[in-house]
């Protein structure tokens, strides 16, 4: 019997069905240990948003460092975790208390908002010209607003010589909910092959508070609503994408808009297309 579509995204995203929580804490951890060996560098830099996947990246970031750290009785290693408000972020309050739980080497704010408003400025003749809509206005922006984020951090990391992480998971990756050279660009990944309740159990079981475990997951980048969830954003529950990457049987419906969106997301997963894709030959 051929796999299905179902078992063909699983296996490339590398999703299961049950996990060893402490064991996949674990797991993470010496991988980012192994990263930093593999690259000769002493440094990680994450940006944190106050989201629980930022939460748990940058947790289990910080336990590596701390064990590398230990194990060479140095300080050398160090975490550094960079905050990228856009003027005043609503949620500041759970990024602050994401810090309190993670103890970060060092802290960085980096506001990103002179760097978005400078390319509006320089693109507003472009923008008039094209006629476009408030929303397609605000979406282009949040998208940018995204890169300007992940720009940021790339200078922490050169100033620093450390590696960009980024908190791409299985439940983001099959929808394509990610900004393409935004929060999809990074060096690893150390939460990708979890679902999400995954990534929120190993969460809980590293001690992050409850209020960002169980938080509500927004992008928190477009103008016009800036808190909508994630979930009203794509259609379709955080539960059912979850089941959908375990293997379960979902509401036929959300079946076919996770494949849909699988299948017309699929170049954000991939590198620059060239003539030598199997889709051009």
């Amino acid at each position: 019997m051929s796999a299905s579509q179902q078992d063909k995204i699983i296996a490339a995203l590398h999703t299961l069905p049950f996990i060893d929580i402490a064991a996949e804490a674990a797991k993470r951890v010496t991988f980012l240990k192994h990263s930093l060996a593999t690259a000769g560098v002493k440094v990680l830099v994450l940006g944190l948003s106050g989201g629980v996947d930022s939460t748990t990246a940058g947790k289990l970031a910080q336990l590596a460092c701390d064990q590398l750290n230990q194990e060479h009785s140095t300080s050398d290693y160090q975490f550094i975790a960079v905050r990228l408000p856009y003027g005043v972020q609503a949620d500041e309050a759970d990024a602050q208390l994401a810090i309190e739980f993670i103890e970060p080497s060092q802290t960085v704010t980096i506001n990103i908002e002179p760097m978005v408003k400078g390319l509006d400025v320089s693109a507003e003749t472009l923008v008039n010209s094209l006629r476009l809509d408030a929303h397609a206005i605000d979406f282009a922006r949040g998208n940018n607003k995204a890169r300007a984020r992940m720009s940021a951090q790339y200078y922490v990391g050169s100033l620093c010589n450390g590696i960009v992480i980024g908190t791409d998971h299985g439940a983001e990756a099959i929808t394509g909910f990610f900004t393409k050279h935004g929060d999809g660009a990074c060096d690893i990944a150390p939460l990708f092959g979890l679902n999400k309740r995954q990534v929120r159990s190993i969460a809980a079981y590293l001690g992050a508070p409850d209020a960002l475990v169980s938080k509500v997951p927004t992008a928190d980048l477009e103008e016009d609503n800036p808190q909508q969830a994630d979930e009203d954003s794509l259609g379709i529950t955080y539960d059912q994408i979850d089941d959908y990457l375990e293997g379960k049987d979902i509401d036929l419906a959300a079946k076919g808009q996770l494949e849909s969106r699988y299948r017309q997301t699929e170049h954000k997963r991939n590198g620059p297309v060239t003539l030598y894709c199997d889709w051009a030959k």
